[in-house]
């Protein structure tokens, strides 16, 4: 089964090139019964996607784009998204796993009450997005992502690991973070600096951490103060 690995962090990818498995292509996600199963869906344009009580699995979705997304009580096992641009998402109360994003946008998301386990995301555009209690249950890659203003909020990323993303006044509230991996970026523009207890960071990172902290509390440098 292939892998990605980053320092300690490994994500099973989707099994995509077992033998016997054959991909049908398919002109919807909205299978029978609720069920989708060895599937390539590929340039649809949409301008709504809804999508609930769904179970997608074994199957590749490429070039998908939609003005308005919204996915609610999904599960979606090994599968590959690419190069999708989904508007709008809300994506809530669902399951993600061993399911990779490659050169996605997902700007301005919300995803709420949403379960990773084994998901990699990379060259994905986040930015101004919303994680609200996200869990990561199993092992979950951001690589060279932009998060610029993207909000965690009571999130579990425990088993996570941010590599080499903008992170510009991206802001954790709350939730769960010993263990992230945060190795590879720059952290000097974070927000919400008290909810990252016993993450991991290299030795340098902690003057960057010192100057988001400094931003973050409005902090005035004396030397900068003109005397009177």
């Amino acid at each position: 089964m292939d892998t990605r690995t980053i320092r300690r962090t490994s994500v099973m990818l989707p099994s995509l090139n077992e033998p016997g498995l054959h991909l049908s292509n398919v002109t919807s996600l909205e299978g029978g019964r609720g069920r989708v199963a060895e599937f390539h869906y590929a340039d649809a344009d949409l301008r709504d996607l809804d999508l609930s009580d769904t179970h997608l699995m074994d199957g590749r979705i490429t070039g998908l784009k939609a003005q308005r997304t919204r996915l609610e009580k999904l599960r979606v096992d090994s599968v590959e998204l690419s190069g999708c641009d989904l508007a709008s998402l809300q994506w809530t109360d669902s399951k993600i796993s061993r399911v990779v994003f490659r050169d996605c946008k997902l700007m301005g998301a919300t995803l709420e009450d949403v379960a990773l386990d084994n998901v990699l995301f990379e060259n994905c555009k986040l930015d101004y997005s919303t994680l609200v209690r996200v869990r990561a249950t199993g092992p979950v890659i951001f690589s060279k992502c932009s998060l610029r203003e993207t909000a965690f909020a009571a999130a579990d990323l425990s088993t996570a690991l941010i590599d080499d993303c903008d992170l510009r006044l991206t802001e954790f509230d709350g939730g769960k973070y010993r263990g992230l991996d945060l190795r590879g970026n720059d952290l000097s523009q974070l927000r919400g600096l008290s909810s990252l207890k016993q993450i991991v960071i290299d030795r340098a990172q902690a003057f960057q951490l010192a100057e988001a902290l400094t931003a973050e509390l409005d902090v005035t440098v004396g030397e900068d103060l003109v005397d009177k």
